[in-house]
């Protein structure tokens, strides 16, 4: 005996095809069914969160006095700069360690740069380098010669 089912009568025809709507492609379909994001913005905060910072620690007084000679050397040797045959000053060159503080949450990281000091403004507490970063000098943490 034959069981009837309700749509015996279809299931073999050929699938319909709009004659005026073309076919939408894979990658829209999938879309579709994508999840929704009812948090806007929650996955980066999780993610601002699991970033992880450094914390600032304040030298200790062996390590300040080494800082203020070997800044001591710097402000020498920028006062004793010589010059090309062409004018140009060679400006002394250095390592710094420093602490950049971070933007969005507490502590910071580590950050080592070497570059040529253009000036040390003892006003603004600032080491300005010669391609125009500034570095405070509340921030450094160690200064060494150039390799």
């Amino acid at each position: 005996m034959k069981e009837d089912h309700r749509y015996d009568d279809i299931i073999q025809l050929p699938h319909p095809t709009s004659s005026v709507h073309p076919r939408m492609p894979l990658a829209d379909r999938a879309a579709q069914f994508s999840p929704f994001a009812a948090l806007t913005g929650h996955q980066d905060a999780i993610l601002e969160t699991e970033r992880i910072t450094e914390a600032w620690t304040e030298p200790d007084e062996n390590e300040k006095e080494l800082l203020d000679r070997r800044l001591l050397l710097l402000r020498k040797a920028l006062s004793n700069c010589s010059f090309t045959e062409s004018g140009e000053r060679l400006l002394p060159e250095a390592v710094f360690t420093y602490f950049e503080p971070d933007g969005k949450k507490a502590g910071g990281a580590y950050v080592t740069v070497k570059g040529r000091v253009a000036r040390i403004d003892d006003h603004a507490r600032l080491i300005v380098l010669e391609d125009g970063r500034r570095l405070k000098l509340d921030r450094i943490r160690h200064i060494s010669e150039a390799p």
